[in-house]
C-alpha cells in the first residue's frame, strides 16, 4: 500500500537519532519495563524483580546440591500517563513543499523529533519528581557540586548516603547542567580525569563509583515554610520513620523537604509532611534516623531550596512504559509502526490516520514510574 508508515522509517530514525542525544539522563540510568504490549492509564502491571542471593558452604560430593531455586518477586506499578502528539499535513502543504521548496521530509525530521523530545523529556520529568522518595542528602543549598578541581568529595560523600543504607551497586548520579558545567570545566582535564573522554566528547563518565549522567529535569525544589518547629520530647531510636512534633512552631513541612535535627548532621529526606508543624507527624523516608535522638525537644532545621541532584542504585526506581490502549476492535488508523531507541529504551508508537485531503501522523507512549527503595536514593544538593 503507498504511503504507509513504512516510507516514514528513514525520517522517523534521523528523528530518533536527535532525541536519543538529548539530555535524559533518568531514564537510561533506572530499572526499565519496556515492552509493546499496551496497556491502559489506571492500570497496575508488574515488574519482576530478582530476589538476594544466598550463598552455602562448598561441600564435595556425587552430584551438586539440589537447591537454586527462587521466588521471583515483582513490582507494581501504574500506568499513570498516556501522552500524545499529533503532526498533521494536508495535501496543499505537502505539493507547495515538494515542489521546489525544501521538502517535506526534511520539516518533517524536525516534527518527529519535537514529538519525541516532547515525551521523553516528560518522562525524564517524571523520574526527576522521585526526589521526594530520598532517603537522605548531602551537601549545601545554592552551592554547585564539584567546584574544586580534583576534587570528587561530593560524589564520594552521596555514595557513601548509598553504602551506609546497604547499596552501592550499579549506582547512578543525575546532576544538574549547573553542577555538569562544573565537573566538565574543572574536572575534565588529562591530569585530573585520567583521560580525555570529557574533553573530546563532552560526556560525563564513571567517577567515584557512580555513573554521571547529565539531565534537563533536575527539580530545584520550594522548601516548606516551617519556623522555630521541634520534636516532642519522647525520644526517638535509630531507624525510626514517624517524628512527632512539638506544639510550637508555623509553618509548614511538605515531602521532599531536607530537614536536621538538632545533635544529628545528617539530612534527613521528609516522605510525609504536615500542613501545620504545631502538634503533626511527619514520616522521614527509610532507613529513618541514623543517630538515636535523647528524650527531650530537638529543634528541626529546613533546609533552603536546593537543586536535587539524585544518586540511586538502578534497581531503586523503576519505569515501565507501554504502547496506549486501543479498543478490541481497533481504531481508524490506517497504519502503526513502534520505532525503538536503543540509547534509551523509550519505544514510541507512530500512527497514521488518513483524513479528507490530509493525514495525521501521531507519537504516543503509555508510562509510569515508581520509587521501589527509597534507601537507595539519595540527594546531592546544589
Amino acid at each position: 500500500m503507498a504511503n504507509t508508515l513504512t516510507d516514514l522509517i528513514p525520517d522517523l530514525y534521523n528523528a530518533l537519532d536527535v532525541v536519543s542525544r538529548e539530555l535524559v539522563g533518568f531514564v537510561p540510568a533506572v530499572s526499565s519495563d519496556m515492552t509493546f504490549e499496551r496497556a491502559a492509564v489506571g492500570q497496575t502491571v508488574r515488574s519482576p524483580v530478582a530476589p538476594a542471593s544466598t550463598a552455602t558452604n562448598i561441600a564435595p560430593a556425587v552430584t551438586p546440591p539440589d537447591d537454586g531455586d527462587q521466588t521471583i518477586g515483582n513490582v507494581n506499578m501504574t500506568i499513570t500517563k498516556a501522552r500524545r502528539v499529533p503532526v498533521r499535513w494536508n495535501g496543499e502543504q505537502s505539493l507547495g513543499l515538494n515542489n521546489g521548496g525544501p521538502g517535506r521530509s526534511s520539516i518533517m525530521v524536525g516534527q518527529f523529533s519535537q514529538a519525541m523530545r516532547t515525551l521523553a523529556n516528560e518522562v525524564e520529568a517524571d523520574l526527576a519528581a522521585l526526589h521526594i522518595s530520598a532517603s537522605r542528602a548531602y551537601g549545601a543549598a545554592t552551592t554547585t557540586p564539584f567546584g574544586t578541581a580534583g576534587d570528587f568529595s561530593d560524589a564520594a560523600n552521596v555514595l557513601k548516603i548509598l553504602k551506609d543504607n546497604g547499596n552501592a551497586s550499579d549506582a547512578q548520579l543525575i546532576i544538574d547542567t549547573t553542577a555538569g558545567a562544573k565537573l566538565l570545566g574543572l574536572q575534565s582535564r588529562y591530569d585530573i580525569a585520567g583521560d580525555t573522554t570529557m574533553q573530546n566528547q563532552g560526556v560525563i563518565v564513571n567517577k567515584a563509583g557512580l555513573m554521571l549522567r547529565e539531565s534537563a529535569a533536575v527539580n530545584t525544589s520550594t522548601a516548606g515554610t516551617a519556623s522555630s518547629a521541634t520534636t516532642n520530647n519522647a525520644g526517638y531510636a535509630v531507624g525510626a520513620t514517624e517524628i512527632t512534633l512539638a506544639a510550637v512552631g508555623t509553618g509548614t513541612l511538605v515531602a521532599g523537604d531536607v530537614i536536621t535535627f538538632a545533635g544529628d548532621t545528617n539530612k534527613y529526606v521528609v516522605e510525609t509532611g504536615v500542613g501545620a508543624v504545631s502538634g503533626g507527624v511527619i514520616t522521614i523516608a527509610k532507613p529513618g534516623l541514623r543517630v538515636a535522638m535523647s528524650a527531650a525537644t530537638k529543634a528541626i532545621v529546613v533546609i533552603a531550596a536546593a537543586a536535587r541532584n539524585m544518586a540511586f542504585c538502578r534497581s531503586a526506581i523503576a519505569l515501565a512504559t507501554r504502547a496506549p490502549a486501543l479498543p478490541e476492535e481497533g481504531d481508524s488508523a490506517s497504519d502503526r509502526q513502534i520505532i525503538t531507541d536503543p540509547r534509551s529504551g523509550l519505544s514510541f508508537e507512530v500512527s497514521m490516520y488518513k483524513q479528507y485531503r490530509q493525514v495525521q501522523y501521531e507519537v504516543a507512549l503509555a508510562w509510569g514510574v515508581k520509587a521501589v527503595k527509597p534507601e537507595h536514593i539519595a540527594l546531592l544538593l546544589g
